[in-house]
């Protein structure tokens, strides 16, 4: 018999609950172990650990889905396992392979599947996978231990009141340097960005802009999240730069734009002080798929684009096709969906 839980699942937020299972793998002496299933939630490391002192560290963040008819299905889960990858080479520490990820994060879905919000909810599984230099070391250098954890949560809808666009403010100070690890989902970008985040919030907007760290001209990210545009003659535009997370919504959405929208896509420098060109902008990330932005403050100048109280129609079609696909509704194109 399947265990239940007792959750209200239409009024999840998106906080810590603690789930039944986690996966824990340790590295040492070259190799990581076959990993194994536990109830503990507390990490036990050492107080030199580099991941406590120097930043060590990485993680993902990806979702379950249940579907219609009941099916558990995983979005993109091999993307988010090469990102990683990337992730543990900038940061000098061993790779996860592919399918020690992927079956990681399947087998937590699996040991906590009454933790998945039903269909319909407008909730999902959040997994969490992270890697951290561990092993007490206190010289400035890559750890000589490490642990691999996948761990997840029950969150809810992102948009409780339907998707509604939002204001942000561009910021003054820097999310990451340029040629730094801004690439990389790293915990030090995110320590970063918090007083920014804080400032904006203090002044009434949901988040803050960031602008590329060299000349504070162009736009790199949006709070924790990836920027886009839609131009006037429906072209889907997107910075590049090499300071920016690659988001896998955002490539998903550049796929979705051109292949099922027939828009002309292009990543390239999206300037603060050309907002004019387009007609509607959003943020996209894994936790709200799409925020759509009604306004940027810019030199104490509101910029707003479609709306400031409704949705674009590319941005909406964007947030409805790449949602259905994630819950089952759609089929997505091949490999995009891993089914439990």
């Amino acid at each position: 018999m399947k265990k239940k839980v007792e959750i209200d699942w239409k009024n999840l937020g998106f906080d810590y609950m603690k789930t039944d299972q986690r996966y824990l793998s340790y590295w040492k002496d070259g190799n990581w172990d076959e990993g194994v299933l536990t109830e503990d939630n507390v990490l036990h490391l050492g107080e030199a650990s580099p991941c406590l002192h120097y930043g060590q560290q990485c993680f993902e963040g990806l979702k379950a889905y249940r579907t219609k008819n009941g099916d558990i299905q995983l979005f993109r889960v091999d993307q988010n396992a090469k990102r990683l990858q990337d992730s543990c080479r900038r940061l000098l520490m061993p790779e996860i392979p592919d399918e020690t990820f992927i079956k990681a994060c399947l087998d937590v879905v699996k040991a906590n599947e009454a933790y998945l919000p039903p269909y319909g909810s407008g909730g999902s599984l959040y997994i969490r996978p992270m890697v951290i230099g561990v092993g007490n070391s206190i010289a400035v250098k890559p750890a000589s231990e490490f642990l691999f954890t996948v761990f997840c949560m029950p969150v809810g809808a992102y948009f409780k009141g339907g998707l509604t666009p939002v204001n942000f403010m561009v910021s003054a100070y820097d999310r990451a340097a340029c040629y730094g690890t801004g690439q990389q989902k790293v915990g030090g970008n995110y320590a970063a960005s918090l007083i920014a985040h804080e400032i904006a919030v203090e002044k009434g907007f949901a988040d803050c802009i960031y602008l590329d760290p060299t000349t504070h001209t162009k736009i790199e990210e949006v709070g924790a999240a990836n920027f886009f545009g839609i131009t006037k003659n429906n072209c889907f535009v997107t910075p590049k730069s090499l300071s920016i997370l690659p988001s896998i919504t955002k490539y998903s959405l550049l796929y979705l734009a051109e292949n099922v929208l027939g828009l002309k896509t292009s990543e390239k420098d999206v300037y603060i002080d050309e907002l004019d060109e387009f007609s509607e902008a959003g943020a996209c990330g894994t936790a709200a798929v799409i925020t759509p932005i009604g306004g940027i403050e810019y030199k104490n100048k509101l910029h707003v684009f479609f709306s400031e109280t409704e949705v674009g129609p590319i941005t909406t079609k964007l947030y409805d096709t790449l949602t259905a696909i994630q819950l089952g509704d759609i089929e997505g194109p091949e490999g995009w969906i891993t089914k439990l």
